[in-house]
């Protein structure tokens, strides 16, 4: 018996060790993690680096914490703010363009200009750290319809308002990391907190507190859910966009002038029209990098314009001096720099005054993608200067493409008071590739694009009083232009009327001579018709024409019944 008992005692320890083991497992298994999160890690932000909350999602771009004051980079707050904030590196400016004034900043300083005044702040608005530019949410703010709250390591913006899930914390309990006991915690949270339900699952729900940690908490843990609406910033008002309009539709001519000879044909130009109201006369070109310009305008034409009941909207383009004069017009140094841009604005606008204009026209065609963003800063300070002068500012544009995106319709349509589509050169002078200039397809789906960024009663739609003539002779592609005027008159001679064609709604001729094979698709009244029916059905502001000379009466006939009806 003696002998049994040492193998008792360790049999009845191997079960006490057992029982322990199992019940340092189960409690293991089942106890709740005390680990507390490493929340640098977790807002994956260092030093003095704040992660950005946009409403319920953390982005992956960061504040900056510098002397008590949040900073965002110049590109989160284009992205996700406000793109109209303009940075001009080279002369160390930070510009806002408002309705009626520009806002200056000189980086680094805490000196604001607005309306010709000065206004000292208590922190710097906006300062250059390398090539990244940073502006205070406090400023950007003064602009901007969003708030914000700074908490340690992060900063919770809100863009948008709306409804949100809510529910009270029922006691004491922690938001971790993830769903789960055994995920770090990210921070305590007291009975009768309010948090928000982000998203509702079987035993744990995902929830924002009111400090903007965005954990999960058990759903045991949680009471009293209802929907509440968000309190809106309040503190914002929309700066009012005012615009000069004409009382019927917008019937503009273009008169295309080579010097100021060229003015003594208006009364020519004129005579055959019927129902124009506006003439733009191609009287301004860039001829230098500095915002120079040459002008063909004399008062007295737009007096003779005037006493025709026509409104005189003069054309400033980038290309016709650069064209003519095989000049090196760079137009990225023109619009990238603030003095170019404003001598060129003041310049235009004290010339249109001079001449007694009641419009400005703006024909650029040669900003690139790289000119973009100082292309709509441009497009703003001008129109300014147009608004505080009562000129009439129209703008002239491509047809809407993904490539040509950056000529920002959107700026365009809130800042002009016409927006006006170039609705022709789909196959162009020169391409080498032989198509139509202006299908109907291509015209509505220009208006269409065109309008899903600018109100309808600023869009106008130009037409083309001219078709291409196509020779395609092997693998040469040569072409030349065919005005409205003349088309039938060569139709005639060659003995060629063709069909119309249901796909481009126009006169279809193809032929051969020789080893050459000649396509024209024709711009005529029928087409006209076609293209100015679709413009009625879509309610827009007017119709423009390329140009005055090429048009016949019956087509005036056409375009008068339209801008009346």
């Amino acid at each position: 018996m003696k002998k049994l008992i040492p193998v008792f005692v360790a049999i009845v320890l191997i079960i006490i060790i057992g029982i322990a083991t199992a019940g340092t497992i189960v409690f293991d298994k089942y106890s709740y993690s005390e680990e507390e999160a490493n929340l640098k890690e977790y807002f994956g932000v260092k030093g003095d680096r704040l992660a950005i909350f946009l409403q319920d999602e953390r982005v992956e771009e960061q504040a900056l914490l510098k002397d008590g004051v949040c900073y965002f980079d110049l590109k989160t707050v284009h992205k996700y703010f406000n793109d109209a904030f303009y940075v001009d590196n080279t002369e160390g400016l930070l510009l806002y363009a408002l309705p009626t004034e520009v806002v200056r900043v000189r980086l680094g300083d805490t000196t604001v200009e607005r309306g010709g005044s000065q206004e000292q702040l208590s922190y710097v608005p906006a300062y250059a750290e390398g090539e990244k530019v940073y502006l205070a949410a406090d400023f950007v703010k003064e602009y901007t319809n969003f708030s914000y709250e700074v908490f340690e390591l992060r900063v919770q913006v809100y863009t948008r308002w709306g409804e949100k899930r809510v529910a009270t914390v029922k006691k004491d309990t922690e938001v971790r990391v993830k769903g789960g006991i055994k995920s770090p915690i990210l921070r305590e949270i007291a009975a009768d907190e309010q948090v928000e339900v982000l998203e509702k699952m079987e035993t744990w729900s995902k929830v924002k507190t009111e400090d903007t940690f965005i954990g999960y908490v058990e759903n045991k843990c949680l009471s009293e859910e209802s929907v509440v609406t968000e309190t809106p910033v309040t503190d914002y008002v929309e700066p009012e966009y005012t615009t000069r309009q004409l009382e019927n539709k917008v019937c503009l001519g273009w008169h295309s002038i080579g010097g100021v000879g060229g003015n003594d044909t208006l009364e020519s130009m004129v005579a055959n029209t019927k129902g124009m109201n506006v003439i733009a006369p191609t009287w301004f070109s860039l001829n230098d990098n500095q915002g120079g310009f040459e002008s063909f305008g004399t008062p007295d034409y737009v007096e003779r314009a005037h006493n025709m009941g026509l409104e005189v909207w003069g054309v400033l383009d980038d290309f016709n001096y650069h064209n003519v004069n095989k000049a090196n017009i760079d137009v990225f140094a023109v619009l990238s720099s603030t003095t170019n841009r404003t001598r060129l604005i003041e310049g235009i606008v004290a010339e249109a005054l001079r001449l007694g204009l009641d419009g400005i026209n703006l024909d650029f065609e040669r900003v690139n993608a790289d000119s973009g963003e100082h292309y709509a800063q441009f497009v703003r300070e001008l129109s300014i200067q147009c608004r505080l002068n009562e000129l009439t500012f129209s703008i002239d544009n491509y047809v809407p493409f993904n490539f040509n995106a950056y000529l920002r319709r959107d700026v365009q349509g809130k800042v002009a008071d016409y927006v006006i589509i170039m609705g022709y050169d789909e196959h162009w002078h020169g391409s080498g590739d032989p198509g139509s200039v202006a299908s109907i397809n291509y015209v509505s789906n220009g208006i269409d694009k065109t309008l899903e960024q600018v109100p309808k009663e600023k869009v106008v739609n130009a037409l083309p009083f001219y078709s291409i003539l196509w020779k395609i002779d092997g693998a040469e592609v040569t072409d030349e232009y065919l005005t409205m005027i003349n088309t039938q008159d060569f139709l005639d001679r060659i003995g060629r009327q063709g069909e119309w064609d249901e796909e481009t709604q126009q006169q279809y001729i193809e032929w051969t001579s020789g080893s050459a094979t000649y396509k024209l698709w024709v711009e005529n009244e029928k087409s006209i018709q076609v293209k100015l029916n679709v413009m009625k059905a879509k309610d827009i502001a007017g119709v423009a024409v390329w140009r005055l000379g090429y048009g016949t009466p019956m087509v005036w006939e056409m375009i008068n019944a339209y801008a009346n009806s």
